[in-house]
């Protein structure tokens, strides 16, 4: 036990001391475009907004600008907030009291004297932000670097594999997976890694016909780079790629556009494909990280180059987004949720119920933090 905790301590003192810097990047990034959707908005539908916040607990530095809301950096950077005028809290929970207290003047700037409409755009704005900063990311690296041109050619199928069994033959060229148009290798392997154990159509062109296969990738632990531990799905195939398949292909505008939200939208369907397999018991709860992970995850990112460094941002920009919309109190669905009910009874719910929904949103916010810190540990201590 004694060397357990031994290995641990040296592991995060010396590993985290290596990531703290591409970790803020990453993390002050994300959160000033989610925090900053909700500032755009609610300055639109005339909120008064008193602070913009990176960051949570005593202020290191700030100023004032024109409008006087306080901009600042605080001092634990896990985080940060829009708060606006008739809030009582950094979570945007009000107080009736004050509230009732306000003149007609000060109600016109207030959030909580806004339509539902309104406030449901401020709310919506922040994960909305995360997206739209996720698609531009990736728009601009496919813009930058090109599409890989590496051909989804069947090169060697291993013995007794998926692949083996299910008819795969050296040669074939896979042209879709479940309707998904596949342009290269790279793609096929990322729907296939995260599709374990679901039977998946493959549609292949060998000797000039077309082929169809059916196939369920088989759950296998491999190892990256790094050491680190991934449970993905493989076919038991490979591809050896030729002088000329190793460059990329330019694309324009319009198509990295689309590229940006291809990804975006696999990044959204593949966290729902691993809620759900976590609920059926087929996925692995040890593979939830927090943010011991993402420093780690975002050092090693910044050791292979800055590309993988800002792909990782806007990987982190879209599971922040979609964490946030999730309907549990505290958060931004949470919020939303409260708004839906509102709109749907004609009248706000009391205080106490708004105040009894924070208290469980914030228990389950922090039971989910304290497991995800517990699972970081035990990840660097097997590492």
């Amino acid at each position: 036990m004694t060397e357990f905790f031994h290995h641990t301590f040296n592991t995060l003192s010396h590993g985290l001391l290596g990531y703290i810097v591409p970790f803020l990047f990453v993390l002050t990034i994300v959160v000033f475009f989610h925090e900053l959707g909700h500032f755009l908005v609610a300055r639109w539908a005339g909120v008064k907004v008193l602070t913009f916040s990176l960051g949570f607990g005593p202020e290191l530095i700030g100023f004032n600008d024109r409008h006087n809301t306080r901009w600042k950096i605080s001092a634990i950077p896990l985080g940060g907030y829009v708060k606006f005028f008739g809030d009582e809290s950094e979570a945007s929970t009000p107080s009736a009291e004050a509230l009732a207290k306000m003149t007609a003047e000060e109600r016109e700037g207030s959030f909580h004297h806004k339509k539902v409409g309104p406030r449901a755009a401020i709310v919506a704005a922040g994960p909305i932000a995360n997206f739209i900063l996720a698609v531009v990311i990736f728009a601009g690296m496919a813009l930058y670097y090109g599409k890989p041109n590496t051909t989804p050619r069947v090169d060697a199928v291993q013995p007794d594999s998926v692949a083996a069994t299910t008819g795969f033959q050296v040669g074939d060229v896979v042209t879709s997976i479940d309707g998904h148009e596949i342009d290269s290798f790279a793609d096929m392997q990322r729907i296939v890694s995260v599709n374990a154990g679901s039977e998946l159509t493959f549609h292949l062109k060998r000797d000039g016909q077309d082929v169809t296969l059916k196939a369920a990738p088989a759950l296998k632990e491999v190892k990256d780079l790094f050491g680190n531990s991934h449970r993905i799905g493989v076919l038991g195939i490979q591809y050896n790629a030729k002088p000329d398949e190793s460059r990329s292909v330019p694309v324009g505008f319009v198509e990295s556009i689309k590229i940006g939200f291809e990804q975006v939208w696999f990044i959204i369907a593949t966290t729902f494909k691993f809620i759900g397999s976590l609920f059926a018991g087929a996925g692995s709860a040890g593979d939830v990280g927090g943010p011991i992970r993402i420093a780690q995850l975002s050092g090693q990112a910044a050791s292979l180059g800055f590309q993988f460094l800002v792909q990782l941002c806007a990987t982190l920009s879209v599971s922040i987004g979609l964490l946030n919309l999730f309907p549990v109190p505290l958060l931004d669905g949470g919020h939303l949720l409260f708004y839906g009910v509102e709109a749907a009874r004609g009248r706000p719910l009391s205080e106490r119920a708004q105040e009894m929904g924070f208290r469980i949103g914030l228990g389950l916010v922090l039971m989910l933090m304290v497991f995800a810190t517990y699972n970081d540990i035990l990840h660097l201590a097997g590492s």
